[in-house]
This record gives structure tokens, sequence and C-alpha cells, in this order.
């Protein structure tokens, strides 16, 4: 077994990092004298944590069974929040997205030079393109919430298994209510980590969040009354008829489909709480 003797002039200190030196025989393997270092050394020296260990042989490395070992100490690496394992940061953006639409929520007006102007029944910038009719749309903003947590974990629960957890949650949608969102609203977007060092993993956690379009707040066209979760996606298909108003052929609403486009997950798989 090798062991593992601190020397007697080996030690530096400055306000943010240490270093310790060692003298390790008895073994000609490098990564026996590795080991020992690691589990004969202390994870912290005088406040500051340990960041990396190194050994290097004592004359040719093809037959010594003597080491000399140094460790290296440093101040906790915080990329974006500060504390101890449990500890949490959030943050948010509320400026919303972008998103295309071919229907109105309702008409407020509409004026014609001579007549009546054609009902479209909320059909936005309708467009005549040689025989046909065509929605052109318009871009508008929509309420987007945009929010992530920045969360300290031990080292021994970023697993590999927690790894493929986040990847396999990623650009799924929430199965049940989760940081003040309900079912289908909440889209997680994906996890960043790393290291701060060998016991500590600093990660956050992006998400965005539309709202649900349900109930009293379900989307009404032409008639037509649809429910739709945040992140389906909902289409209007088009059909012509003739507008007695105006005499005139006109574009209208005459089905609606909501697709789904993500899969949901159980959110509190990703270990961060639910509230």
């Amino acid at each position: 077994m090798a062991t593992l003797t601190e020397l007697v002039i080996s030690r530096t200190l400055s306000k943010t990092s240490g270093t310790l030196n060692f003298y390790i025989t008895e073994t000609n393997s490098e990564v026996t004298a590795l080991n020992a270092l690691i589990s004969g050394t202390a994870t912290s020296f005088n406040g500051l944590s340990r960041s990396d260990y190194a050994v290097e042989p004592i004359g040719d490395p093809t037959e010594t069974e003597s080491w000399i070992g140094v460790v290296s100490y440093g101040t906790t690496s915080r990329s974006s929040s500060t504390g101890e394992v449990g500890s949490s940061s959030y943050s948010f953006d509320t400026s919303g997205g972008s998103q295309h639409i071919t229907q109105s929520l309702s008409t407020v007006d509409s004026q014609a030079v001579s007549g009546t102007a054609p009902d479209y029944k909320g059909a936005i910038n309708v467009s005549l393109n040689g025989n046909n009719r065509i929605v052109n749309g318009v871009d508008i903003s929509v309420p987007i919430y945009s929010f992530s947590e920045t969360h300290i974990l031990a080292a021994a629960t970023v697993t590999t298994g927690y790894k493929s957890t986040l990847f396999a949650t990623t650009g799924k949608v929430n199965n049940a209510t989760f940081k003040g969102t309900n079912a289908g609203e909440c889209l997680f977007l994906g996890a960043t980590g790393s290291m701060r060092n060998e016991d500590e993993w600093e990660i956050t956690y992006k998400f965005s969040a539309s709202p649900n379009k349900t109930g009293g707040d379900a989307v009404t066209i032409n008639g037509m009354t649809i429910d739709k979760k945040g992140w389906e996606y909902l289409w209007v298909a088009y059909g012509e008829k003739l507008d007695s108003g105006s005499d005139q052929i006109v574009k209208v609403p005459t089905s609606c489909y909501v697709e789904e486009v993500y899969k949901d997950a159980d959110f509190s798989a990703l270990g961060i709480g639910t509230s």
C-alpha cells in the first residue's frame, strides 16, 4: 500500500490559492500514487477548496517507487450564484415572443368605398393573387414568460443517469403544475452545468411558459370554440363563400385544428422542486 507524507517545507498560501506537497512511496504505479494523494488529503485548506492534484516520479518513471504529489487549493468558481450545496438563484424575462397569426380576436371596424365591406370572419390581411384569395396574416407579440434557475448540487447527485434525465426532458412540456404554471404551459429548454470543484456542480435550468387557452380563455373563431394548451399549435383552414352583404366571394375560416408538437414529461424528475 502506498504511503503518503507531507514534505517538511511544503506549504504555500495566499488569499486566493494554496499548495501542499507530499512524498509518496511504496508504489510503482502513478495511478495508485494519485489515488493515495486524493484519498489522503483534505478537500479544503484554510477556507480554500481543493481544485487540482498531480503526481510526478522521482527518478526513472519506469522503475521508481517514489513520487512527489502536489495538491492545489483555490477560491470556488461561481459563475452566476453563490453559496453552498442546496442554494439557488433565479432570473426571469417577460418580454414575450413573436407569433404569426391569421385570425384576429375580433374585427373592430370595416369600411368600403361603396357598398358593404366583405366579412372575412376575422381573417387578417386577405389579398387576391390572380383568382386565388390568400390569408396573409400578421406577426404579433405574444406573452412568453422565460425564466431560469441556478442550483448548486452535490457532485454525487449529478450522475450519468441524472444527466440523461436532463437530456430526455429537454423539449418537453410539464404534465402537472410547475413553478406557478399549469400543465401544458411550461417548456423545458434544457440545462447547462459546470463543476465548481470536485464536490459541487452549478447547473442552470431554462424554461419558457405560454398560457393555456381553455375554458373562459378558449379561442373563438367564426363560431368555433377551441381549447388549446400553451405549447399546442392552432391552425385554421379557410374556404371561399359568397358574402351576401357585399355580394363578393370571400375567404373565411371553415375548420380549426389543435396539434400536439411537444410531448409532456414529469418535471419533478429534474430534482429542483415544482413550486
